[in-house]
């Protein structure tokens, strides 16, 4: 009864046995008090649902865990690797034309706000936006390529 109640609750196939042998087990671990069939078998129910979500949770943990860590290595590589990002980033805000500087260090290095900028470089708020957000797509692209070895 367990095994087939296991396997719709939608538990893998090769686990089945397993998660079976578990809830029995914990059960005899923990003690049990025999209250009849029906209280016995939803009692079993209760444990081996109760172990298949454990186990759910534990493995996409785990995936969550790993893609995390691959996550990391790919963007951060190891923890010397920000020396590197920054030259990086230095040469590529240096390759900027001078509006583009400007913009990112009034922005960022000053604080100034949109409306601001706007007034100052003679656009409106919304393309200091679309223009800050054009300059970050390409630091992040040039960033990048160099750090792939790329000019």
């Amino acid at each position: 009864m367990l095994s087939r109640y296991l396997y719709v609750l939608g538990a893998r196939v090769d686990r089945v046995d397993d998660l079976v042998q578990e809830v029995f087990v914990l059960v005899l671990q923990k003690g049990f008090e025999d209250r009849g069939p029906a209280a016995a078998g939803a009692f079993l129910r209760g444990v081996a649902k109760n172990m298949l979500l454990r186990e759910r949770r534990s493995r996409a943990a785990r995936r969550e865990v790993e893609l995390a860590d691959e996550t990391w290595r790919v963007q951060c590589g190891d923890a010397g690797d920000d020396d590197h990002r920054i030259e990086a980033l230095r040469q590529c805000v240096d390759g900027l034309p001078a509006k583009g500087r400007d913009l990112l260090q009034r922005c960022y290095g000053d604080g100034a706000g949109r409306a601001a900028l706007g007034a100052e470089f003679g656009m409106v708020a919304d393309g200091v936006k679309t223009a800050l957000r054009r300059l970050r797509a390409g630091l992040r692209a040039c960033v990048e390529r160099r750090l792939r070895g790329e000019a």
